[in-house]
């Protein structure tokens, strides 16, 4: 099942087209996709910036050309590494770095998405891209297929990470499961099925990862407006509420002013 999959399973549950996501999933992936219905679909921009948590096994010794259990296999070579080496190819990852979107994703290059590009037997490179690992930690060793869990930035391709850590091992590797456990502070054990939404969390539960400010009845008449605000001394996007715990939109600092990025009521 796609992302896109998954908000038509929606909409039908929820008898409305007002529905979209945060965070696209490779169709082989599975766990955790955040969807916003209605107003909240305003506010699902602000989880690009989250970290992904993901539970994911690779196998080493054989290279596909899509990086992962979808593709054909390329390369194969003769697998002779031991843990202690895999532990260390894998934390050799954590940090920061650049990363080439693979050519098999929906990435535009000239207006034309890569896989496109590539089914069509052209190869064409996106520029590379920073992103962050946090963690990167093997769990299961046993002897070809690795189990690991890696938590990084938005727009980091796992695939990617794995082919690399077999380029690193001298042997190769591609994903053949990946499992998407938490988006910042929301995790998959809290989710419901896509066919099983009855009714959607409230809009606060949508910024529980921004700052909040409370605001008072002036300002919150003029933050329901769209209106500039003092500053708030927050770095960054920060949720506003009314005295009535009424969220309002978020708002960023600018200088000495903050304006408005969503404004959610007036």
């Amino acid at each position: 099942m796609t992302s896109h999959d998954v908000v038509d399973v929606v909409r039908r549950a929820l008898g409305t087209r007002k529905v979209g996501h945060a965070g696209t999933l490779d169709p082989m992936a599975t766990g955790l996709l955040i969807v916003g219905v209605g107003r909240a679909t305003r506010l699902l921009r602000f989880f690009g910036e989250l970290p992904k948590t993901y539970e994911g096994t690779a196998r080493l010794g054989e290279e596909t050309d899509t990086l992962d259990a979808e593709g054909t296999v390329v390369r194969a070579a003769e697998v002779r590494v031991f843990r202690a080496e895999v532990d260390e190819a894998c934390a050799a990852f954590v940090g920061g770095s650049m990363q080439r979107p693979p050519a098999y994703s929906a990435v535009k290059v000239g207006g034309r998405k890569l896989y496109e590009e590539a089914r069509a037997g052209r190869r064409v490179e996106a520029p590379p891209r920073p992103i962050r690992v946090d963690r990167f930690e093997v769990t299961s060793f046993d002897g070809r297929d690795v189990g690991f869990l890696v938590t990084c930035s938005g727009g980091t391709y796992v695939r990617v990470l794995v082919a690399d850590v077999g380029t690193a091992l001298g042997c190769g590797a591609h994903l053949i499961a990946l499992r998407r456990t938490a988006i910042g502070p929301y995790r998959a054990e809290d989710a419901v099925a896509p066919d099983g939404v009855l009714a959607p969390l409230p809009l606060e539960a949508a910024v529980a990862h921004l700052p909040r400010v409370e605001l008072g009845p002036d300002e919150a008449r003029a933050a329901s407006h769209g209106r500039i605000l003092g500053p708030s001394g927050v770095a960054g996007s920060h949720a506003v509420f009314d005295p009535d715990g009424r969220l309002l939109g978020i708002y960023r600092d600018e200088g000495a002013k903050a304006r408005p990025e969503v404004v959610l009521s007036g």
